[in-house]
């Protein structure tokens, strides 16, 4: 099972999938180029999940549900944050009813 991470350090931000860099996803959909972002709502945020969903289900799915996974979840993490893949997919099945 996936594990997702991001820390909010003086050298930026940093997301990762299993110790390794979270792919943005650019290539799906472009929120915003300018790195992940989390805390708010926005379009850096947007992109990180999308990347998160994309990561951990497909790509319909992402497209889909990454407006309001950002505002249920990725919105609301803190500087730190870990997220499973279970959990991800447990918050999807809840925004997708």
């Amino acid at each position: 099972m996936k594990n997702y991470s991001g820390v909010r350090t003086f050298d930026g931000l940093k997301v990762t999938v299993d110790g390794k860099d979270l792919d943005p996803r650019f290539d799906l959909k472009t929120y915003s180029q300018n790195s992940f972002e989390w805390s708010f709502e926005g379009r850096e945020p947007s992109q990180l999940a999308l990347a998160i969903i994309a990561d951990a289900t497909d790509d319909a799915t992402a497209k889909r549900l990454a407006e309001p996974f950002m505002r249920a979840i990725v919105a609301n993490f803190d500087n730190e944050w870990e997220m499973s893949e279970a959990q991800v997919k447990a918050a999807l099945a809840a925004l997708d009813t």
